[in-house]
């Protein structure tokens, strides 16, 4: 289990949690002064109330939560967001509306949801040619239908 330093900014916030033993992802939710209204098309920043320290090596990514998005037409809008292992600011998360509903956000809504993942860097070599693929330069869906 990988350690990860949190700081709250209220004393009320419950920090994200694995659900099950099976989980991959921990909730994150609203935490919000007043209830924020995103319309159809709207895109709304809703910050967490949190804020962590991840590992050097590791990142956090912000996806969203399917419930939201099947049932409401709510997902996160750069998805997979990243949070860097050097990022100490607020979690926030960017939710878009894709519905032709207007969606409520109140504090205390789970409306992400973060998983930790481990990071591998990589240097580019400049070569004059790549090594040959099956694939080749085929590209967006070449590989099926």
């Amino acid at each position: 289990m990988v350690k990860i330093l949190a700081k709250k900014f209220n004393k009320n916030i419950k920090f994200p949690a694995y659900k099950t033993s099976g989980s991959s992802g921990m909730d994150l939710k609203a935490f919000i002064k007043k209830e924020t209204t995103i319309k159809p098309g709207e895109i709304s920043m809703i910050p967490t109330g949190i804020a962590i320290a991840i590992p050097k090596n590791y990142e956090i990514q912000i996806r969203p939560r399917s419930g939201l998005a099947a049932n409401k037409g709510v997902s996160v809008l750069n998805t997979p967001g990243t949070i860097d292992s050097d990022y100490r600011g607020e979690i926030k998360i960017i939710l878009i509306n894709l519905s032709k509903k207007k969606f409520i956000v109140k504090s205390g809504d789970r409306i992400a949801q973060m998983v930790l993942c481990p990071v591998a860097t990589g240097k580019f070599k400049e070569v004059k040619n790549l090594p040959k693929s099956v694939r080749g330069k085929r590209g967006f869906g070449s590989t099926g239908r």
